[in-house]
C-alpha cells in the first residue's frame, strides 16, 4: 500500500495530473464538486494514470476537501 498526497482542482478546463515540486500531485478535474463527483472523477483520473483499476484507489483523508490523501492498494 502506498498513500499519494493530492491536490484537486475541480471545474478544470481539461482533465490532466501535474506534480508540483514538493512531490505533490496536482489533479485537475472538470467535474463540480457536487454530490461526491469530483472524487469519483478523482479515482478515475488516477486509475488512469496509474494502469490499475479503479477499485484500487481508496480515497483515505480529505473527502470533502481539496487536499486529499488517497491509498493504492495491491
Amino acid at each position: 500500500m502506498s498513500k499519494i498526497n493530492l491536490r484537486v482542482i475541480p471545474r478544470a478546463r481539461q482533465n490532466k495530473i501535474t506534480t508540483d515540486a514538493d512531490g505533490t500531485l496536482r489533479v485537475h478535474i472538470t467535474a463540480a464538486p457536487v454530490d461526491g463527483a469530483a472524487n469519483d472523477a478523482v479515482i478515475r483520473a488516477l486509475a488512469e494514470h496509474f494502469h490499475v483499476p479503479k477499485s484500487q484507489i481508496k480515497i483515505v483523508r480529505g473527502a470533502a476537501s481539496r487536499n486529499k490523501v488517497v491509498e493504492l492498494v495491491n
